[in-house]
């Protein structure tokens, strides 16, 4: 191999690493973030010195032809098990990786066809400078609300996907098939209009995903201040049901005096024990803080009324908390524990609370029986079931007030109960 082919191909090379990249900057992996990645780098490096061996036995020509047996579909069944998603979504975050990769590379074929007499530098300086550009477009102007988008919607993706993918077989076909188009001046003028046309769709079709980002902004917004509206008519009642305790405490104690008056002991002391139980529930402390503890005091009722019994154990004091971010990630957590539970039969409902101090963090967990053969991998969040407007934030909201307290979301299947770990940090 002469030293122009060399260079040929480290450009080559260098680009299935950056496609790999940018597809990790993307995707949803299954796995935890440092075994996805170990994964990813992994098999792209077996797939890159597979195909190195390819091109220094078959050569540039036959390779180029046979370059989506080699390397597209295999990375796309490998990722595909490594994802998180198994549809539109995946396909799209794949195909949008490749396309935007294999675009760069027939750009700077083509430059170096006409700028640099085939001799290879030019594409090589070129995909030096133009791959790591890339990465840091997608990583700064486009990952954030990619990754929110896909969290957020759920339809919709199959139509991109088949798009990035003609795309892609477009792209694949004028630019090797049957020869590199280096060997076929007249169809270079049809290659650059794909190019220009295929540049002008995507800048369309990101500019339609914005849109969706501003419409799950939008939605952020309202669930926020629902949230707020939520937790400040749960103060609301508790407090109103303290007002009408002190209220009938009078007429609570003027009839005590009376049956004490009778002499009647033993009627006096079941009557007490009514009172306690009319009173308990409102002047209950599941912990210090108030605000929390109102969250605790309307679902721990709301449990009841199921007749599940919600385990408490909380090891928080006097301390100043983030409330409004606590009582979402709790009000949201409890809420879905009890929907969950309301569908269980009544010798299956359980659900508990733990929340501990780790070093500077606190850590909650709210764990509940979840119906059999849910199964959701750790990293990831199951779907909603639920059809109508407003359903299924719950969830991503946890995940949203965690990260404003520098934290995070994990939440997955373990032995037939559904976990929910939140950590957050309080100091």
């Amino acid at each position: 191999m002469n030293e122009d082919m060399l260079l040929r191909d480290i450009s080559i090379f260098w680009c299935l690493l950056h496609v790999a990249v940018i597809f990790t900057m993307l995707y949803r992996p299954k796995y935890e973030r440092k075994k996805a990645l170990f994964l990813i780098f992994l098999g792209i490096g077996v797939l890159i010195v597979a195909n190195w061996a390819g091109l220094w036995m078959l050569g540039h020509n036959r390779m180029g032809k046979l370059f989506l047996l080699t390397c597209t579909f295999p990375s796309l069944i490998y990722f595909w098990l490594l994802s998180a998603d198994k549809n539109g979504k995946f396909l799209l975050t794949f195909c949008l990786a490749d396309t935007s990769c294999l675009w760069i590379m027939v750009v700077t074929n083509l430059l170096d066809t006409f700028f640099g007499g085939e001799r290879y530098e030019v594409m090589l300086v070129s995909r030096l400078i133009l791959m790591p550009a890339l990465e840091y477009g997608v990583y700064r102007y486009f990952r954030g609300y990619y990754l929110k988008l896909q969290n957020e919607v759920e339809k919709g993706w199959g139509i991109f996907a088949g798009m990035t993918m003609l795309y892609y077989v477009l792209l694949a076909v004028v630019a090797d098939f049957p020869t590199n188009i280096s060997e076929w001046p007249e169809d270079v003028p049809a290659c650059i209009l794909i190019l220009l046309l295929m540049f002008f769709t995507y800048a369309t079709m990101f500019t339609s995903l914005y849109g969706q980002f501003l419409l799950y902004q939008k939605k952020q917004s309202e669930r926020s201040l629902s949230e707020q509206k939520r937790r400040l008519e749960q103060q609301l009642e508790s407090q109103q049901q303290i007002r009408r305790i002190r209220h009938d405490m009078k007429g609570y104690a003027i009839t005590l005096s009376g049956i004490l008056a009778a002499g009647k002991v033993e009627e006096a002391s079941a009557y007490l024990q009514k009172v306690a139980s009319v009173v308990e529930p409102v002047f209950t402390q599941f912990c210090s803080n108030m605000y929390l503890n109102a969250v605790f005091a309307h679902y721990v009722h709301k449990f009841e009324e199921l007749g599940v019994t919600l385990k408490l154990n909380i090891q928080v004091g006097e301390e100043e908390l983030p409330d409004m971010e606590l009582c979402q990630i709790l009000s949201n957590g409890l809420e879905n524990a009890w929907e969950a539970s309301q569908k269980l039969p009544l010798a299956k409902r359980e659900a508990s609370v733990q929340m501990r101090y780790s070093r500077e963090y606190l850590i909650i967990r709210i764990r509940n029986r979840c119906a059999e053969g849910l199964h959701v991998e750790k990293g990831t969040i199951p779907a909603t079931e639920k059809t109508e407007t407003g359903h299924g934030f719950g969830l991503i909201t946890i995940r949203e007030a965690a990260e404003r307290l520098s934290g995070n979301m994990f939440c997955y299947t373990d032995a037939g109960q559904f976990v929910l770990d939140v950590m957050v940090k309080t100091a």
